[in-house]
């Protein structure tokens, strides 16, 4: 995998998911990542030395052939929300939709590219690029959808059961909330069995997208 290709359409999906979160909590009413400056589309703003460079490079000098990473999380104030059960939820939402929309902007953007190629075929080497670039997308915005929607925290999926749940029990998931860190990476190196099968939309709607691309072409 060339990560001079990759790299480009992970940073974009991970700073799209965490403005997304921001453009929402404004909605919602809290200020905080506007006047922290991060509700923008620079990447400056938003990446993580860790996540957005160390551990994508990591994952493309280890054998395999997988790359992944994340943003510095948007700064939000629940308290500021008019509505604090709905506004977190939305809030939490957001970066979630705004991936499976990015996956959705990927296949159509193949679609295009095709029928370019066809119409321009001095270009194809340079549409061939490009589609790679976008089939990737399309894998990587699924992935962070899906994971985030994992209800372990701190992953956004963790925000939407919390007021899913009656509030005696949503006290006692709350109260171990602080160990989900621990459990979401002994998962991850121990059981990644279990990931995989809370990640099986992954594969179902990337394949959906490629059979929709054919269809199309």
């Amino acid at each position: 995998m060339e990560v001079l290709l990759v790299l480009p359409v992970l940073l974009l999906s991970v700073v799209i998911h965490e403005y997304a979160h921001g453009w929402m909590a404004l909605r919602q009413g809290d200020r905080t990542a506007l006047e922290a400056g991060r509700l923008t589309m620079n990447p400056a703003a938003h990446i993580d030395p860790v996540g957005s460079i160390l551990v994508p490079l990591v994952l493309w000098l280890a054998p395999g052939n997988v790359l992944f990473g994340w943003a510095r999380p948007v700064p939000v104030d629940p308290r500021n929300y008019r509505n604090y059960r709905r506004g977190d939820i939305l809030v939490s939402l957001a970066g979630i939709t705004a991936n499976l929309l990015l996956a959705a902007a990927f296949t159509g953007l193949i679609i295009v590219l095709v029928h370019l190629g066809r119409a321009a075929p001095a270009g194809e080497e340079v549409f061939s690029l490009l589609r790679t670039m976008a089939r990737v997308g399309i894998w990587l915005n699924l992935l962070l959808a899906f994971f985030n929607l994992i209800p372990i925290p701190p992953l956004d999926g963790s925000h939407v059961l919390y007021h899913l749940l009656p509030t005696r029990l949503a006290l006692v998931y709350r109260g171990v909330g602080r160990y989900g860190m621990v459990v979401l990476l002994l998962l991850l190196f121990l059981a990644p069995e279990v990931i995989d099968f809370l990640l099986w939309p992954v594969s179902m709607l990337d394949g959906l997208a490629a059979a929709l691309v054919r269809l199309s072409t």
